[in-house]
């Protein structure tokens, strides 16, 4: 994907300085669904026994934010959800600093007219970093024997690239709900909250049966990005425009906020290396989560034990041998997708897209406490929020990239870190703060969404 200088065999560059996050693309997806967690989810609409009759959900934010690499930057956010469709959500989120600056917006779960079934998401984000970093290289250069590949398992964390450059990207995904269970008469289903929990029917979660409960939701989604590093004497960028077709089975009590049942998605997406992109790659995942409730106590209002698994597999990934026993790697995903852990949804405590290769395997576990008491609930300032409740979170990674899908390969030295989250239920949309910490690291992710 890109060109590298090299050193005694390794990437190295002059300011190795961490990026801390990026944090203003999560900053952008507090204001609108998230867009890195499974590409399908159920269809629904929230209504809050707080603002009846109300028919939308409205946020208008403005936020600051300083980083190490990005300085200063101010920005605004808007978010509504009910507007024309009470299922649809509109949003978006500028800012800029010194020198790095970002916008990106987009409409997500718009159903097409004189359809029940079908939803046209459409979104994207233009956005430009100082000091970028991508554990990325193995794919340019023939890389020693003795050398591990960039991103790899057993590589260093100083295998990076990094200087200014832009990040782009945009989606557009076709979801079809499935004639089943609870979308059976209709594409979606209504939530019925009051302080953030659920008080109508759940959509799912009693028994493991799509054709009678939980949401089945099939996905068509095209996804692209333009990544480029503008190094002193010359700029080195890349382009991927690939396709995904995924199934998801939600079947939960509360799709947005589980407190019980399960759900699995399964997908593939290929790169044939058309138009500016000129690699072509397949990636296989699978993804199944368990929730278990404990119901109330005192303090709490929900205790929950959540659970994940995720795996990935690239068939069309191979390395090259030169005359040394050098190797670099043909026909793989960038190491922006594929199998990679490392960011804010798996592995938090490591760099985003620090790990990546041909196979992987994630797990986690996630104690999640709801308290009954929101500290701001009766602030008359801040009720344009619409916060229903806090949410504390304990929670442990684990994962593993390898060269080959076998036990002996990704069951072994397998990476960990531990975390603590604050989380929150604001205008029927999860909002987190993680700290994650690794052995190579310390992190914090602002992002939307549970990860999972």
């Amino acid at each position: 994907m890109m060109k590298k200088r090299r050193y005694d065999g390794l990437i190295t560059l002059t300011n190795q300085t961490r990026v801390l996050t990026i944090f203003a693309s999560a900053l952008f997806l507090l204001f609108i669904p998230s867009t890195f967690a499974a590409s399908a989810n159920v269809k629904s609409a929230v209504n809050r026994s707080e603002t009846p009759n109300t028919g939308t959900e409205k946020l208008l934010l403005p936020y600051v934010f300083s980083t190490d690499s990005m300085g200063l930057n101010i920005g605004l956010g808007a978010m509504v959800s009910g507007y024309h469709q009470e299922q649809m959500t509109i949003g978006g989120t500028v800012y800029g600093g010194d020198v790095s600056y970002g916008a990106g917006g987009g409409v997500w779960n718009y159903k097409i007219p004189k359809t029940e079934r079908f939803f046209l998401s459409v979104y994207g984000f233009l956005g430009y970093y100082p000091q970028q970093k991508a554990y990325a290289g193995g794919a340019s250069n023939f890389i020693p024997a003795d050398t591990p590949l960039p991103g790899s398992n057993d590589s260093s964390n100083e295998q990076f690239l990094q200087a200014d450059g832009s990040s782009n990207w945009w989606e557009i995904k076709l979801e079809y709900a499935l004639p089943i269970g609870a979308t059976r008469d209709k594409g979606q289903v209504t939530y019925e909250l009051t302080n953030g929990l659920l008080t109508s029917k759940p959509s799912g979660g009693d028994k493991w049966n799509p054709f009678e409960s939980g949401a089945t939701v099939a996905v068509l989604r095209q996804f692209n990005r333009y990544e480029s590093y503008e190094f002193e004497d010359e700029e080195l960028d890349g382009t991927i425009h690939a396709l995904e077709l995924g199934l998801l089975y939600d079947n939960t009590d509360f799709s947005i906020n589980p407190s019980y049942g399960s759900k699995q998605y399964v997908a593939i997406s290929h790169d044939s290396g058309w138009l500016e992109s000129v690699d072509s790659w397949t990636f296989i995942e699978f993804e199944a989560s368990k929730y278990f409730s404990f119901g109330e106590s005192d303090y709490a209002s929900q205790r929950i034990l959540a659970m994940n698994f995720w795996t990935g597999y690239s068939p069309s990934w191979e390395l090259e041998y030169d005359e040394a026993g050098a190797r670099k790697v043909n026909n793989n995903a960038p190491y922006s997708e594929g199998a990679s852990l490392g960011g804010f949804y798996r592995m938090r405590g490591f760099d985003n897209n620090r790990f990546h290769d041909k196979a992987s395997i994630y797990a986690t576990a996630e104690y999640r406490y709801t308290f009954k008491y929101n500290p701001i609930e009766d602030v008359n300032w801040l009720k344009f929020l619409r916060l229903d409740w806090f949410q504390l979170v304990g929670f442990v990674e684990a994962g593993r990239v390898g060269e080959s899908y076998t036990a002996s390969e990704l069951l072994t030295d397998i990476k960990y870190d531990y975390e603590v989250s604050l989380r929150a239920l604001t205008a029927g949309i999860v909002v987190r703060l993680d700290v994650a910490q690794s052995d190579e690291s310390t992190n914090a992710w602002v992002m939307v969404d549970h990860p999972f």
